[in-house]
């Protein structure tokens, strides 16, 4: 998956996601959603062959890359921690 900024405000950003995993983007999707800072979350997938999916996260409060970029690492540590507890 490659992230490419399109917009960014104080309040927003949007991001296209080239090649995007919907494994991974799922789980950001619901964790985005769960966060106090965070008011609107988007994901817009329309047809592959025309136009990437995109991603726009709206806050109240805080950088909002910033909060996809934490978001990304909370997830990221549980799939190591997944990895780690069925590895023998």
């Amino acid at each position: 998956m490659e992230l490419h900024l399109i917009e960014k405000t104080a309040d927003s950003i949007l991001i296209s996601i080239k090649e995007s995993d919907m494994t991974v983007i799922t789980p950001l999707l619901n964790r985005l959603m769960q966060r106090d800072d965070v008011l609107d979350v988007q994901f817009t997938d329309k047809h592959p062959e025309l136009e990437e999916p995109r991603l726009m996260v709206l806050v109240d409060k805080g950088d909002p890359a910033e909060a996809v970029r934490q978001t990304a690492r909370s997830i990221s540590q549980d799939f190591a921690d997944a990895r780690a507890s069925i590895d023998l």
